[in-house]
């Protein structure tokens, strides 16, 4: 039987979680992508503790964006969820790219977040 998208989506994630983990010092910057939205939030994996959260569904974001699930709305999240990591004193991440491929709105937020000053 052929797997569907969704399923290897999740065998990607599986095997990228095996090698991915996120430190106090290096906390991981995992990422989900729906079809409408896209979520980012900094992990520490060690305390399995959640230190910082962006979306597009976030206050500061949902009235600038006509859609979520667009490039530009990406990168809306990647400038936020480095702004507010910037601001608990987090430079450096493992970023998780949740199964999805680096391309598109993923690379999208990847990108925004680096240039905003994380370091990954």
């Amino acid at each position: 039987m052929k797997a569907t998208r969704k399923q290897l989506t999740q065998r990607r994630h599986f095997r990228i979680r095996r090698r991915v983990e996120g430190t106090g010092d290096r906390p991981r910057l995992a990422v989900f992508r729906s079809h409408k939205h896209i979520y980012a939030q900094v992990i520490d994996d060690e305390k399995q503790h959640t230190l910082v959260a962006a979306s597009t569904l976030d206050k500061d974001l949902k009235g600038e964006l006509a859609s979520g699930g667009n490039i530009s709305a990406s990168t809306a999240v990647g400038n936020l969820i480095a702004k507010r990591a910037l601001e608990k004193g987090i430079t450096k991440v493992v970023f998780d790219r949740g199964g999805n491929l680096y391309h598109g709105r993923v690379k999208a937020l990847a990108d925004a977040a680096r240039e905003a000053g994380l370091d990954f």
